[in-house]
């Protein structure tokens, strides 16, 4: 069953006051979400992903790598394995499919062949929206997922709206100022089990610890209880935001 118009508008984009065309036309939309790492994508925007499925959107997780350097002690082999299967428990949760677009941890590569390689990963799912990570990030790998996916939007000349998604601000995450605003208040429990999900690089620390109080702060920016926040970028024509008002 799709959602209806009134339904997407329970899933407010605060800032901006508009709803996309897209996803306000009655009719199942398609997500894309890109990330670095196993865990981005969940900590980033879990609960707005979380929600678009709910709202019968079907949603896609493509991560840059499998997290291969992300395990001490484990090869490359053995931490991708675990890692995979990390995010496969984290996709049901959050009620997405998982994508893999190739890339070593610690070794990703922006290039033409990288661009073209990921825009076909991202153009076969038809997005409507693509969340990615702010390429002004101290991480390299982070830095790469959005530049990545900024080629492929800059390629698909409108096909798709593009979102960024923040992760662990002010260590990481720099000079973030969002336009846009999604309440996860409802939603928080899915965010937080689908980031535990990732045993290995100890979820339940890194969300009471980090993503907790961004989520809270953001909340209070916006007026409600616990948000995610994003920068919007749009084309000059574009009048399409993220689903609903509050």
């Amino acid at each position: 069953m799709t959602p209806s118009r009134r339904e997407f508008l329970s899933l407010p984009a605060l800032a901006a006051g508009q709803t996309s065309s897209s996803l306000a036309a009655g009719h199942a939309t398609r997500v894309v979400c890109v990330g670095g790492h196993p865990d981005d994508p969940e900590s980033g925007c879990g609960g707005t992903l979380a929600r678009s499925a709910a709202l019968g959107a079907r949603v896609t997780i493509v991560y840059l790598t499998r997290g291969e350097a992300g395990i001490p002690r484990k090869s490359h082999e053995e931490a991708a394995a675990i890692r995979s299967a990390e995010c496969a428990a984290a996709c049901e949760i959050l009620g997405a499919k998982a994508l893999f677009a190739g890339q070593i941890d610690g070794a990703t590569v922006v290039d033409r062949s990288a661009a073209e390689s990921l825009r076909e990963v991202i153009l076969a799912e038809d997005p409507d929206i693509v969340f990615t990570q702010w390429p002004i990030d101290t991480h390299m790998d982070h830095q790469a997922a959005g530049t990545l996916a900024f080629r492929a939007w800059l390629a698909a000349r409108g096909r798709f709206e593009l979102y960024y998604y923040e992760v662990d601000l002010g260590a990481q995450t720099m000079g973030f100022h969002p336009t846009d605003y999604v309440d996860v208040s409802a939603v928080r429990k899915n965010k937080k089990a689908a980031l535990f999900a990732h045993k290995s690089q100890d979820g339940e620390r890194i969300y009471r610890e980090f993503h907790q109080a961004m989520e809270n702060f953001r909340g209070r920016e916006s007026g409600c209880g616990a948000a995610e926040a994003f920068v919007h970028l749009a084309r000059v024509h574009s009048n399409t935001k993220l689903p609903g008002v509050l």
